[in-house]
């Protein structure tokens, strides 16, 4: 650059026999420069000495002047006219570096210090509510279950708090089912236990041998409720909680009736009641083999036990519209009033004659709700008697 400007100049001073420059700013002081033809020196600053500075031809190189270590740098112009030698002494480029090195650093220094306190507060402040949230989660006992208060959430968790409350919701829910289910339970058990307490005092202290005798098989009778109630209990315990699909695989319902009517058999004919498949076709649902096998079973031990001596009972697995699985008995119904009351645990219909949990169709009715099907109670078109009708709309075979 300063070949380029100064070219005219040049020529003047070489006329004038001016060889020096005066300098004017700190670090000019520090710059050396040269000028020279192919052999003489045209030009020097005050700081440059009479002799070449670096006798490198070209680039940078270091020298020793005047005892002191410099960094020269030689150039030739574009017509090999002019040299130009530019030194700065070592310890001058080192004094600059630090120089800027520290009018860097120091503000860094002073700075850093009160950005990490800045952002310990601003982090903290901003989770602080996690924090609190996080406090009233681990504080909550099983029976704290109420929704978490959304004032105050980030809106980045608001998300997390929601599906949160869902599942204290779903708890809430669940446990309050449980909680009814084992008091409801116990209740049911409290009472035929009670009974078998009294018949097996009674057959105690009796003398007479046909009282000891009736009281006996009263305490079988006993026995036998108290089991058949124990059963379903277990039953709708296994079928109760919540059900996942992973398990579920094609059933063909028609498949299911042939077992089931065969293990009920002994039990229809002891009241001289005609069991049968009526009529059945191809009907395959997703579903659980076992549980869609409790839900027959439990039909058709209602139907058995409602239905007089010397009665009826079909089932009928059917694929119209829907899938539809139908048992028809020749019992004496259920009221219109009272179907909507029966599908609930342990509710019996008073006066029907017959011992029972109140448990069966309660059953039935939780399995078709988690195989996505719906439970139809109707009037036996065929007649007198109820007409059961699980249906699937939406399956296909």
């Amino acid at each position: 650059m300063l070949l380029g400007t100064t070219r005219h100049e040049l020529h003047e001073r070489i006329e004038r026999g001016d060889d020096e420059v005066s300098t004017s700013h700190e670090y000019e002081k520090k710059l050396a420069f040269q000028i020279w033809d192919e052999k003489n020196l045209l030009l020097r600053s005050s700081t440059a000495p009479e002799v070449a500075m670096s006798q490198a031809s070209e680039g940078y190189s270091e020298s020793l002047i005047n005892g002191e270590q410099w960094r020269v740098l030689t150039r030739w112009d574009a017509r090999h006219e002019f040299m130009i030698q530019v030194a700065e002494p070592l310890a001058a480029r080192e004094s600059l570096a630090h120089h800027i090195t520290l009018k860097m650093l120091l503000p860094t220094f002073i700075a850093l210090p009160v950005l990490v306190i800045l952002i310990w507060f601003g982090v903290g402040a901003g989770l602080r509510p996690l924090q609190l949230l996080k406090r009233e989660i681990k504080q909550r006992t099983a029976n704290h279950l109420e929704p978490v208060a959304m004032a105050g959430v980030p809106e980045e968790v608001t998300p997390l708090v929601k599906a949160l409350n869902d599942l204290f919701a779903r708890l809430e829910d669940a446990f309050e089912g449980e909680r009814r289910f084992t008091a409801d339970a116990a209740h049911e058990l409290r009472t035929p236990l009670a009974a078998l307490k009294i018949q097996a005092q009674v057959a105690m202290r009796s003398t007479d041998v046909e009282v000891r005798h009736a009281a006996l098989e009263n305490v079988l009778r006993g026995v036998d409720r108290a089991t058949r109630i124990v059963e379903q209990l277990l039953t709708l315990a296994r079928v109760d909680p919540e059900s996942t699909a992973a398990g579920y695989k094609q059933v063909d319902l028609a498949s299911l009736v042939a077992p089931v009517i065969r293990d009920l058999a002994p039990q229809a004919h002891a009241k001289q009641i005609e069991i049968s498949l009526e009529e059945s076709n191809v009907c395959k649902v997703f579903g659980d083999e076992v549980q869609l096998s409790l839900l027959l079973r439990n039909l058709l031990d209602n139907a058995i036990r409602y239905t007089p001596v010397g009665g009826r009972v079909t089932v009928s697995a059917l694929n119209l519209d829907g899938i539809r699985l139908e048992v028809r008995d020749t019992g004496p119904g259920i009221p219109a009033a009272e179907r909507a009351h029966v599908l609930q645990r342990f509710y019996r219909i008073t006066g029907s004659g017959e011992e029972g949990s109140g448990l069966g169709l309660s059953i039935v009715s939780r399995i078709a709700e988690l195989h996505g099907a719906s439970l139809e109670l109707k009037d036996n078109e065929a007649g007198q008697g109820l007409l059961v009708r699980v249906i699937w709309p939406n399956a296909k075979s």
